[in-house]
């Protein structure tokens, strides 16, 4: 949004729309800011006129429907981790047990060291 405060495009081009923002409030406060930059706003795969009532409508409904399909998708992983950990299943990667002494490099971040820990 720095760039468009200094008018470096005058169009926003996405692919699709629930690719632009993560919530319908989002969307709507960068669509507000955008119109009152000059700014235009093309979906190509929504084919969306903003520029009229009907295309502001339908922008409305789309951006629900995609927070709603998101907020599905949050529920339904976690409802499946709940049920991996409930049958005993460890999740995440798996531990990396390494000897300091011969093998210790710092790019392995996540490994649980043996030994004297630098």
């Amino acid at each position: 949004m720095a760039d468009a405060g200094q008018r470096k495009f005058d169009t926003v081009l996405v692919w699709k729309l629930d690719r632009f923002g993560r919530s319908l409030r989002h969307l709507i406060n960068a669509f507000a800011e955008l119109e009152a930059r000059g700014i235009a706003f093309v979906s190509l795969r929504d084919n969306l006129d903003l520029g009229t009532p009907s295309g502001r409508l339908m922008f409305q409904i789309i951006g629900a429907m995609a927070e709603f399909e998101r907020a599905l998708i949050q529920e339904r992983v976690k409802v499946g981790l709940r049920h991996a950990r409930s049958k005993g299943k460890r999740l995440g990667r798996p531990t990396i047990v390494l000897n300091c002494s011969r093998d210790c490099q710092p790019s392995r971040t996540r490994a649980r060291l043996e030994g004297d820990r630098a």
